[in-house]
């Protein structure tokens, strides 16, 4: 009887340390999706940032302008934002630069502001789908914290609930959900 009742018992500690296992591994593997995620949308941000750049030298050279022009990207270079802060300053100068685009019309007859005005159209798109993918991604991860058995793997491995890309966190959609 004793020996039954030893059975069980690693029986049970097995399927926990199965489980735990298990729910562990798809918190790795969203983490590193996550990460995946973070670095590509790096990538698109550090390229809009570049292509802002270089068409700070084209519109001084293009247009007689006086004064700082694309100040925000200027500012930029000196300072260590987050993407999701970096995203905003750009989209910031995305509408400065398309202000410099719709005020001086000689711009569009510059090969190089014209390269620079599809890429960075281009960029949007791209950096657009990758917002989506890691939100979708952190929608996963952030109901996984939440919901059992997952939460209790969740506390043990101190996971915490991420932030979407949009700066929402998963509080702001349940307090938005209840106002309905």
């Amino acid at each position: 009887m004793d020996l039954f009742f030893g059975l069980i018992i690693v029986a049970i500690v097995c399927i926990l340390f199965i489980t735990y296992v298990s729910i562990y591994n798809v918190y790795q593997s969203y983490i590193i999706r996550i990460n995946e995620a973070e670095s590509n949308i790096d990538s698109t941000l550090r390229k809009r940032f570049d292509l802002l750049s270089k068409s700070i030298g084209i519109i001084k050279a293009s247009c007689d302008i006086d004064g700082e022009i694309l100040e925000n990207i200027v500012k930029l270079r000196s300072r260590k934002l987050s993407n999701f802060e970096l995203d905003r300053q750009l989209y910031d100068s995305i509408n400065e630069f398309n202000t410099y685009k719709e005020k001086y019309k000689e711009l569009s007859n510059v090969e190089s502001f014209v390269k620079i005005e599809q890429a960075l159209t281009d960029s949007e798109t791209e950096i657009f789908a990758l917002r989506k993918y890691y939100n979708d991604i952190i929608t996963k991860y952030n109901k996984m914290i939440r919901m059992f058995p997952s939460n209790i793997v969740a506390r043990l491995c101190k996971y915490q609930t991420k932030t979407y890309f949009d700066g929402k966190n998963m509080e702001d959609e349940i307090i938005n959900d209840f106002k309905l």
